[in-house]
């Protein structure tokens, strides 16, 4: 047609323009609140499932509050006036030939609404969208868009075959308002607009279609078997795409030379004195120093994680690695071996944490740990003891002053601190090493601006399937401890219906019990107070979900707890408060601790012998089994009690059935994956990647997966840069470009 190209012909880089150059204002407004404003948005918003004609969709999965789109037919139909008010109301019944729904239509005549009987007659099958709302207990549909599938409008004969794509859409934007947008600016893009990834040798041995045909067929396909073999080029192209930016981020990082870390101590994977961690050694070192003090064997797996770190640190190749274990399993000792190495070469060492009082936590054991060392003891390789530094945000002025001066001079060799570190006016002149401690909660930029021409070891206590570390950690070599160190103490996990006023009240005094027997007790709350929406819950919101507030006035009342000392904890206390209490309750002044998520990482009281989690059908598989990580690190049995109003047969049911099932974090993260949505895996709260995927689903693709990693490696083997692949390339930087994009919005 002449006039669409004349049209192509001023669409130079369509994708990134505005929709409403294209389907007009009114339009692209309303798609804007779907997210979707340019070409790309819209074009990369696919179609979620497929309804066969003459088929009919579920009704039963269907939620209140939920923006949904529903193939169904009509039973019933009738206009009736109102009894309460002037006007009349349609009720519409349909059905998917299992469940009905209602539909409601409100007029103050009735001629609107005997149009809208006559487009839903009895028999008839339609698409329906809107937003579910329940009267009377019923739920249904009030003033739904529809589409008649049956009428004059579809007589084409491949219309009326192909199956119908459903978008996920809004309460003004239905599911064809989608497909019509996308029906007048698919047309115009060119394989040029629309790069791919794979690259054409890869396509051919798969019989997969280009990037521009899959997603043709995806908005409007002519079978479910051409949907499903789109779908699976997007999957390979993903992970494909992925796994190369992950390796050219690291090749990249791997640029600037480290500094190579001198060899202070014995080889700690040989000889008895490797077994015992009790090294020796002529030269004055804080490794071996330290290594003299310890009162415990080191466990077989931080032995073998600590002598691959080892290694690392004496290369000039930045060493990048991420050490994965589950909770109690010794992580930080293994850093601080090794940051320990890296100041007996002279260099400096860093532990990031992602909030103040993980900070205030790790400064604490760690200075215990060293001991003299730490104290201005027993000397390093350098001459000086181990000076240890912490600096963060809400350090006084004054003193951060004097951390900040002692960091760029080198006096502070072992540097512990948040996001403070990464301002601009610190400056770490003998980087040699960067710790990240639960490195999901920073961007990857982040990280590795910091550790830009120094080793970086980036910790997680959330064990993470090896499909997954595969596909967003690419960039970085993975350790894992899942060995707990002997003498651990056994949690015991049971389920407490909320409704149950016998069990919750022996909930309180097995409490107290614990805490006459030297025990000190956690209490989980999702709210800081009745009513908010802190951001300190995973998931779901409600006003009466239990608070800190409201829970510290109802324990502080309870005879069952009288005269025992009560502390409360959440984010927004200020940090010195938050120590206070932290150090209160660690010495027993307030043995009960009600606190928000807080606590959820890296706080070690090891006399904490029970905790309590509140509404914990709320929170997240994962999130439950790091908080019950705070209990069970002393040598006492310890109890974790999950107060819950959880439904038999619901998904939160089932969370809570695995969390109480095993204390196994590499066993629940496999289940929490299973359980939850795919799309949602791979967050930006995750892994600083991407906000979802919308084709690779991690757990059921480790085909595809491995065989991408194969040509990926393959690729960088002999085209490190991808100077042969620009295409590729291109497509490697737009994807960096927009994570970065993404930190900088999260920020």
């Amino acid at each position: 047609m002449p006039e669409q190209s004349a049209l192509r012909s001023e669409t130079s880089g369509i994708m990134d323009h505005p929709l409403e150059r294209y389907i007009g204002k009114r339009s692209a407004n309303k798609l804007a609140k779907l997210g979707l404003r340019t070409v790309s948005e819209l074009i990369f918003h696919v179609p979620f499932r497929l309804a066969e004609r003459g088929a009919l969709m579920p009704i039963e999965a269907i939620t209140e509050g939920e923006a949904v789109t529903v193939v169904a037919q009509v039973i019933a139909s009738e206009i009736r006036q109102m009894h309460q008010r002037r006007g009349f109301i349609l009720n519409v019944t349909i059905a998917d030939g299992v469940n009905t729904l209602e539909l409601t239509f409100f007029s103050k005549s009735s001629r609107p609404l005997n149009y809208h009987k006559s487009q839903l007659a009895v028999g008839s099958i339609a698409v329906f969208s809107g937003t579910v709302s329940r009267y009377r207990g019923k739920l249904q549909l009030t003033h739904p868009q529809y589409e008649a599938l049956d009428s004059p409008d579809h007589v084409d004969a491949e219309r009326i075959t192909a199956p119908i794509p459903i978008y996920h859409a809004g309460a003004t934007v239905a599911s064809w308002n989608i497909a019509k947008a996308v029906s007048l600016v698919l047309p115009l893009l060119t394989p040029s607009d629309v790069p791919d990834p794979l690259p054409e040798a890869i396509r051919a041995s798969r019989d997969l279609p280009a990037r521009l045909d899959a997603l043709r067929i995806l908005h409007s396909p002519p079978d479910r078997h051409a949907w499903e073999e789109a779908q699976r080029y997007m999957a390979y192209s993903e992970a494909f795409l992925l796994q190369a930016t992950n390796r050219y981020a690291r090749r990249q990082s791997t640029l600037a030379p480290a500094p190579v870390i001198a060899d202070p101590s014995p080889e700690w994977s040989q000889g008895d004195s490797a077994a015992t961690g009790q090294a020796s050694h002529s030269q004055a070192s804080a490794l071996a120093s330290f290594a003299r003090r310890l009162p415990f064997k080191l466990t077989a797996g931080q032995r073998d994680v600590f002598t691959e770190i080892y290694h690392d640190l004496g290369r000039t190749v930045p060493m990048r690695r991420l050490l994965q274990g589950d909770v109690g399993t010794g992580k930080t000792i293994v850093a601080l071996l090794a940051m320990l190495q890296v100041i007996d070469s002279g260099h400096q060492a860093v532990l990031l944490a992602p909030t103040e009082v993980l900070a205030q936590q790790h400064y604490e054991s760690i200075m215990n740990m060293l001991g003299e060392l730490g104290h201005g003891g027993e000397l390093g390789a350098s001459g000086e003891a181990v000076r240890v530094r912490m600096l963060t945000g809400s350090l006084p002025e004054a003193r951060k002053r004097v951390a900040l001066a002692e960091v760029a001079s080198g006096q502070a060799q072992l540097i512990i601190g948040t996001h403070a570190l990464i301002q601009p006016g610190v400056h770490i002149p003998f980087l040699g090493l960067v710790v990240v401690d639960e490195q999901h909660r920073f961007g990857v930029e982040q990280r590795d601006h910091l550790a830009t021409g120094a080793h970086l070891l980036v910790m997680t206590a959330t064990p993470i399937p090896r499909t997954v570390a595969i596909t967003i950690f690419g960039d970085l070599d993975v350790s894992s401890l899942k060995e707990l160190p002997a003498g651990r103490a056994p949690i015991t996990t049971t389920l407490v219906p909320a409704a149950n006023e016998r069990w919750m009240a022996r909930v309180w005094s097995r409490a107290r019990e614990e805490i006459d027997a030297g025990g000190r007790v956690y209490v989980v709350c999702p709210r800081i107070r009745r009513g908010s929406n802190d951001d300190e819950i995973l998931d779901g919101e409600g006003a009466d979900l239990a608070s800190v507030e409201d829970t510290y006035e109802q324990l502080s009342q309870m005879p069952a707890l009288h005269g025992i000392g009560i502390g409360v904890l959440h984010g927004q206390l200020p940090t010195e408060e938050k120590t206070t209490v932290m150090q209160a309750f660690a010495q027993g002044e307030v043995p009960l601790l009600i606190a928000t998520t807080v606590i959820e990482v890296g706080v070690d009281v090891p006399e904490a012998t029970m905790m309590v989690i509140l509404d914990a059908d709320r929170f997240g598989l994962s999130q439950l089994h790091q908080l019950r990580g705070r209990i069970g690190r002393g040598h006492k049995p310890s109890l974790c009690l999950a107060v819950h109003s959880a439904a038999d047969g619901s998904l939160a049911r089932e969370r809570l059935d695995a969390f109480a099932s095993t204390t196994d974090g590499f066993k629940l993260a496999q289940r929490d994956l299973e359980l939850r949505s795919e799309g949602n895996v791979l967050g930006v709260e995750q892994s600083g990647k991407r906000s979802s995927l919308q084709f690779l689903r991690v757990l059921h693709d480790a085909d595809i997966i491995d065989e991408t990693k194969a040509w990926v490696d393959h690729i960088f083997a002999s085209d490190p840069d991808l100077s042969e692949h620009q295409e590729l390339l291109g497509q490697v930087l737009q994807m960096q470009r927009a994570n970065a994009a993404q930190y900088l919005d999260k920020s």
